[in-house]
């Protein structure tokens, strides 16, 4: 589903499941940080695995 297909949704839990997600994903990369863990992400398809360096190199770009 699209996001802009969630944001016509009308069941109102599917509109905030994109929210929701998205938390889920930032806290996931704080955990990491705090663990000095990687995390796997799906990025064009594939998954990666994303070490706490990493993290830690995209968020002071």
């Amino acid at each position: 589903m699209t996001q802009k297909e969630l944001g016509t949704a009308k069941d109102k839990d599917l509109i905030s499941s994109l929210t929701a997600m998205r938390r889920a994903a930032r806290m996931a990369r704080e955990q990491a940080l705090l663990t000095s863990t990687a995390i796997i992400v799906m990025k064009d398809d594939k998954l990666v695995r994303v070490t706490a360096e990493e993290i830690r190199k995209q968020g002071a770009a």
